[in-house]
C-alpha cells in the first residue's frame, strides 16, 4: 500500500468512494427494515435530509449515528457491525488533496472526491484539454489565465495538484476516462506553439492507452448536441449509486443526480460521441493538428522577421 493509500484508509479511491460505499449499504439496511427516512433520522437525532445526505455518501460520519442505526435496521451480528464501523472511520480519513485545501473551495473539493471514486469519467470538453490529460506546461498556462495575479508559489501548487490528479488513471483500479473534444480545443494554442505541440504529442501517447478512449469534434461538424458548454458524467463501481453530472462555473459548480437530468445529459453525451469521428482516427487528427501548428508557427515567425517584429516566442 503506497502512502497516499494510508492517507485515505486504505482505498485508492479516497473518502468519497468509501463514504458512498456505507451510505448505500446503510441505505439497502434502511430498506430491508421498512424503516423511512424520517424515522432513521429521529433515531439519530437528525433530520430526514440528513439521512439523505448520508446515503449518497455526500458528509461524513459519525460512529455513534451508524451503530445507533445499525441497531435500528436490527444489525446484531458483531463481525458485520465492526466491519461498517470500520467502514466509516476510514470514510472519515482526509482525502490525498487535503494538502491543497487552501488553494480549493468546498465545492471542487467534492468534485475531486467523486473524481477519484468514479469507475467511469466521460467529459465534453469545449476551449481546454482535458484536465486528467494536460502536461505540466499547458496546464500551468490554463491556470494562470484564471490566476495572474497569484504567486508564483501558488501556481506551482495548483499545477502540482493539478499532475496529482492525474495519477487515478495509473491506478491497478483505475477509472476509464472517455473524453470527446471540441477541434478549437486542439487548435487554440494555449501558452504558446511550443506549449502546444507537446501537449498535442502527449494526447497523442495517451490514445495508445486502455483506460483512455479520446473522441474529436472537428469544425465541419458544424453545431452539436452539447451546445450549452462543457460538462462531466461520473459512474461509479456500485450499480446502486446514482451517476452525477458535473458542470464547473467560474466561482462554483453544480452536481446534478436527478433522473431527467442524468437521462438530458447522457443522451447528450451518446449523440456527440456519434457526432465525434471515431477514437481510431484521433492519432490521425492531432496529427494533423501538430503539423498545422508547425507550419502556422513558421509563417508567424517568419512573417514578424520581414517586418522587422521579434519571432513569436512561447510563454
Amino acid at each position: 500500500m503506497t502512502t497516499a493509500q494510508q492517507e485515505e484508509g486504505g482505498s485508492a479511491a479516497g473518502p468519497t468512494g468509501l463514504r458512498m460505499l456505507l451510505g448505500a449499504q446503510l441505505r439497502k439496511l434502511r430498506e430491508a427494515k421498512g424503516v423511512t427516512r424520517e424515522q432513521a433520522g429521529w433515531e439519530i437525532r437528525a433530520s430526514e435530509s440528513k439521512i439523505s445526505r448520508m446515503e449518497l455518501g455526500r458528509v461524513g460520519f459519525k460512529e455513534r449515528d451508524v451503530a445507533d442505526l445499525l441497531t435500528l435496521y436490527g444489525v446484531a451480528d458483531h463481525i458485520e457491525r465492526d466491519a461498517m464501523l470500520s467502514l466509516a472511520r476510514q470514510a472519515n480519513t482526509p482525502g490525498w488533496w487535503h494538502r491543497f485545501g487552501d488553494l480549493l473551495p468546498n465545492w471542487f473539493q467534492s468534485y475531486l472526491g467523486l473524481e477519484a471514486a468514479a469507475a467511469l469519467i466521460r467529459t465534453y470538453e469545449v476551449q481546454f484539454v482535458p484536465g486528467l490529460l494536460q502536461t505540466k506546461e499547458y496546464a500551468r498556462s490554463v491556470i494562470l489565465l484564471g490566476h495572474e495575479t497569484a504567486r508564483g508559489e501558488e501556481i506551482e501548487r495548483r499545477v502540482g495538484l493539478r499532475m496529482a490528479r492525474q495519477q487515478q488513471l495509473f491506478r491497478p483500479d483505475a477509472p476509464r476516462l472517455w473524453a470527446v473534444v471540441d477541434e478549437a480545443a486542439l487548435r487554440r494554442p494555449i501558452g504558446g506553439p511550443k506549449v502546444m505541440r507537446a501537449q498535442l504529442m502527449a494526447l497523442i501517447e495517451a490514445t495508445s492507452r486502455s483506460s483512455v478512449r479520446l473522441q474529436v469534434i472537428p469544425f465541419r461538424a458544424g453545431g452539436h448536441a452539447a451546445a450549452g458548454g462543457a460538462f462531466t458524467i461520473l459512474r461509479f463501481p456500485d450499480q446502486d449509486l446514482p451517476d452525477v453530472v458535473y458542470l464547473e462555473q467560474l466561482t462554483s459548480a453544480l452536481y446534478l443526480d436527478r433522473r431527467e437530468d442524468l437521462d438530458h445529459y447522457a443522451a447528450a453525451m451518446e449523440r456527440l460521441c456519434v457526432e465525434a469521428d471515431p477514437p481510431d482516427r484521433t492519432p490521425e487528427i492531432l496529427d494533423a493538428a501538430l503539423r498545422d501548428l508547425d507550419t502556422s508557427d513558421g509563417l508567424n515567425a517568419s512573417d514578424g522577421q520581414d517586418r522587422g517584429w521579434p519571432p513569436v516566442v512561447s510563454r
